[in-house]
């Protein structure tokens, strides 16, 4: 099989729990999800020209992620989050601005790499600067497949950007929040899951939308069919980059083409397993994971 390859595009940063500080974001969890899974895996953002910039470079790097489209600044530092933990290990952000992956400039090479990707994937956060927007915007076209990871973070995002971002999108990734809400935004008459679904889908001319529902699973819509998962139990940590590796995880299954149920149920799987854990990128091996969907689904 030919090795597939993606470019994640946008934030990378460090995660500020008040105990500890982690590397995240959601394009950098995503894009070591989808190397850990054997996808080709890149990375186009800005650190700062210092010491948490270099780390995280060298962290991508050993996750197998190419680091060539990272640029530095030497006059923004590298971007950080302040996390929140509830009681229940939901997460909320206070997300510094501006820091260096604000000012992304596009260059040819990473036109080139986005080019020959068969999947370009970004998020809404990262269009809350103009220069980083811009960039994104400039790469879009060049990209064969598009996918939208929607990343709704008050106060840094608008309707007009958001629907500029889904006509460009062939796959849209919601929470069940995020859904309801652009959906009202766009004029939704809807109550349900599945009929703002079909109604984004068809407003947005996108054949494939997927909507995680925290611990009760997902939705996939595509091609007019939809796929089920209703969730896995796990005791939750924290909520941090569950989202980003059930993405990862299904977009690794969707390139290699395997089964959509199959690849439903794993992501969703992987998904549980991170929010059981501490932080947005536990490593897992395969066969813990597989082993976990077979518990669980008996």
């Amino acid at each position: 099989m030919v090795n597939k390859k993606v470019v994640c595009f946008g934030e990378i940063l460090y995660d500020i729990f008040t105990d500890m500080e982690r590397i995240g974001g959601a394009p950098l969890n995503v894009a070591s999800r989808l190397s850990e899974l054997g996808i080709s895996t890149e990375m186009i953002s800005k650190v700062g020209d210092d010491e948490k910039g270099e780390k995280l470079i060298s962290y991508l790097k050993s996750k197998n992620i190419k680091t060539e489209n990272i640029t530095r600044d030497p006059q923004y530092p590298t971007g950080v989050v302040n996390v929140t933990l509830s009681a229940s290990g939901s997460a909320t952000y206070e997300i510094k601005h501006p820091v260096a992956w604000d000012k992304i400039q596009v260059s040819e090479a990473m036109k080139n790499s986005v080019h020959k990707a068969d999947a370009f994937i970004f998020g809404s956060l990262v269009c809350r600067d103009e220069i980083s927007r811009k960039a994104l915007f400039e790469l879009l076209p060049k990209a064969k497949y598009r996918i939208f990871d929607i990343n709704l973070r008050t106060p840094y995002y608008n309707k007009e950007v958001l629907l500029k971002l889904m006509d460009h999108a062939d796959f849209i990734k919601f929470n069940d929040d995020e859904l309801f809400e652009i959906a009202q935004m766009i004029g939704s008459p809807y109550n349900s899951i599945e009929q703002n679904l079909q109604y984004l889908s068809e407003k947005t001319n996108t054949e494939t939308i997927c909507v995680t529902k925290g611990r009760h699973g997902a939705v996939l819509l595509k091609d007019n069919k939809r796929y089920y998962n209703s969730g896995f139990k796990v005791k939750v940590k924290d909520t941090v980059g569950a989202g980003d590796s059930f993405l990862a995880s299904l977009i690794a299954g969707m390139l290699k083409g395997e089964e959509l149920q199959k690849t439903l149920d794993f992501a969703c799987a992987v998904g549980a397993l991170v929010a059981g854990e501490e932080g947005a990128n536990p490593v897992f091996n395969k066969k813990k994971i597989i082993n976990f969907v077979n518990g669980e689904l008996k």
